[in-house]
């Protein structure tokens, strides 16, 4: 049992771990070549399409060395994207070591830094790997020269190429030989780890578990520590893609505990399983409670659905811990879910999980941060624009601010400036880590970066820049909240908070998109955008009309004129008591606001 390695892979994303993760797979006989496909470990449909990785995976992989030596290797792939680095914190966790990919066309990028900074806080041993050397464009002397400056590496990093296989076997022994084997306390009380969870419908909620101390098997009573929950232990065993079952979990693996919980408030991501005739006494730390820094309402598109999106966003959040959410209610959309996220690609992923493996149909608002606004003496914390007070009470709003790391080359200084500094953005510091490539630190609202700016900078840097933020504090800010009124009557899912500047130009946007997408009716429909209780911009949507002079051929222009009254005096009173029906469309038109 000594012989247990527990290691990751962690990189930037697009640098290969999910490849290198498939060929470690087939070099340890784990998966035969029958059953190979390409990110095996990624089984969501959404990470196949999309080339990413979502979910961290682990799977255990038996190997035997040239002297006949057998040893557990247990993998956890992670993702690479900033907003999933919640992920990657929970299997450095579990693990004794990680394989940090570069890619060797790419080089270090912003998630890379990240990443091992990370592992280094975790005092995890790091193994370097340059990947996609078979690729011409790579510069493996130049990523190296960055591995040093940039990330502070010393050890010689291994030369690979994932899709081709090379220098697999010396990445095998690497891990073998620099990797610390899992310590081994068999004898002592149960403290298991659980860093992952997932539903399944016919055995209720399955708990993947790194076991630190003393051994846990079928029929064992165990206790969850901060739950208190007891249950009896149903069925253990280990990932080898699937689930295999054995008689125990001893210190030092990794591997699954089903024991029929159903109610799914009872798990905790990085609470500690233990025995409850001997129960530990150190249970483990847990992990460091994840904010949401981005909210936005989720609400089903027929009432009907309500219960619907509840048990799945339950279900969701057992499978992503960093997903916050509580019910509220809209004027214009009814009842729903404020759900807090780690940024907008993460809102993105979960919209569409819900949408594929639920089968439901959502509307998401606008998203936004959380704004501390000062009333009087008071501080106060708003979520949700639509909440936000009169400007007349406020004396202050505190927006929340990040650090952005930039990376990217020479070439594209100019445009990335422009786009920082239109996005409110302060220069921190410029380094330059080699001739062609720098890394910007800049100070930036939150808010700026969560819709478009991602896809604004990989736009303007030839997608060669990366991006990478951490949060700093909150900082006095001059702004205001637009509110939109659509026949005399404030949409609240409309309203945004923006910056004073900006106020004029977002709400001629959103008057002229808002026009476009809602369909006419039979009255004429005012669209007015309102800031400090002033009409600062207004598009009329023109009404639906019938002809009523087509039957006058001929006759005296007074009784055309006559009918053309009672015309408008009927659109009159149909605007006073008719309900303008909003499509979804309008809602998702508000998510893509382009400067």
């Amino acid at each position: 049992m000594s012989n247990i390695r527990n290691f990751c892979i962690i990189a930037h994303i697009d640098h290969g771990k999910s490849t290198l993760a498939d060929r470690l797979l087939e070099y340890t006989g784990t998966v035969s070549h029958r059953e190979m496909k390409e990110q095996i470990l990624d089984d969501m449909e959404l990470e196949r399409e999309r080339g990413i990785t979502i979910k961290a995976k682990a799977v255990r992989m038996d190997y035997m060395d040239k002297n006949g030596q057998n040893y557990i290797l247990n993998l956890i792939d992670t993702p690479g994207h900033v907003d999933f680095t919640y992920e990657v914190s929970r299997a450095l966790a579990a693990c004794e070591g990680a394989i940090l990919v570069v890619d060797a066309t790419q080089g270090v990028e912003a998630q890379t830094l990240a990443n091992t900074m990370l592992a280094q806080k975790a005092n995890l041993k790091i193994i370097p790997v340059i990947n996609k050397i078979d690729l011409p464009t790579a510069d493996v002397n130049g990523t190296y020269e960055q591995m040093k400056e940039g990330l502070s590496i010393d050890f010689e990093p291994i030369l690979a190429s994932a899709k081709d296989g090379v220098g697999i076997c010396k990445i095998i022994d690497s891990i073998i030989e620099n990797i610390p084997s899992a310590k081994i306390e068999k004898e002592g009380p149960l403290s298991a780890l659980i860093f992952d969870s997932f539903y399944d419908s016919y055995r209720g909620v399955i708990v993947i578990i790194r076991v630190f101390n003393g051994k846990i098997y079928k029929g064992m009573k165990i206790k969850f520590v901060s739950s208190c929950a007891e249950h009896e232990v149903l069925e253990v065993g280990y990932m080898r893609i699937k689930m295999i079952e054995s008689k125990e979990l001893v210190s030092g693996e990794v591997g699954y505990v089903i024991a029929g919980i159903k109610d799914i408030h009872e798990i905790k991501i990085g609470d500690t399983i233990t025995g409850l005739t001997n129960p530990t006494q150190q249970p483990h730390e847990g992990y460091r409670e994840i904010k949401p820094f981005v909210f936005a309402g989720l609400y089903p598109n027929s009432t009907s659905e309500y219960d619907g999106l509840k048990v799945a966003l339950e279900k969701l959040r057992l499978s992503d811990s960093s997903l916050v959410y509580v019910p509220e209610t809209s004027a214009a959309l009814g009842f729903g879910f404020r759900c807090g996220f780690l940024g907008s690609l993460h809102l993105e992923i979960v919209k569409e999980r819900l949408e594929r493996e639920f089968g439901l149909s959502i509307l998401i608002t606008a998203p936004n941060v959380i704004y501390k606004v000062k009333i009087g003496n008071k501080f106060t914390s708003i979520d949700n624009p639509a909440k936000f007070p009169d400007n007349a009470d406020i004396e202050e709003i505190w927006e929340p601010y990040v650090e952005a790391s930039i990376i990217c080359p020479v070439d594209y200084l100019g445009a990335i400036f422009e786009l920082c500094q239109k996005k409110r953005g302060k220069q921190i510091s410029i380094k330059y880590t080699s001739v062609k490539i720098t890394v910007l630190k800049y100070h930036m609202p939150l808010a700026e970066i969560i819709v478009g700016f991602y896809d604004t900078l990989k736009s303007v840097s030839k997608g060669y820049a990366s991006f990478d933020y951490e949060h700093i504090d909150a900082r006095l800010g001059d702004l205001v909240k637009l509110e939109i009124m659509v026949n005399a009557q404030v949409i609240d899912a409309f309203t945004v908070v923006t910056h004073k500047d900006k106020a004029q130009v977002m709400s001629h946007y959103l008057t002229e998109k808002l026009k476009n997408v809602i369909p006419k009716h039979m009255f004429e429909v005012p669209i007015q955008a309102k800031v400090n209780n002033k009409i600062v911009a207004r598009e009329t949507i023109s009404a639906m009309r019938k002809d009523v002079l087509a039957k006058c051929y001929g006759g005296d222009i007074t009784r055309k004129r006559k009918l053309i009254e009672k015309q408008k005096e009927g659109k009159r009173k149909m605007r006073q008591f008719g309900r303008v029906e909003v499509p979804p469309e309008a809602f998702e038109a508000v998510l893509k606001i382009e400067e």
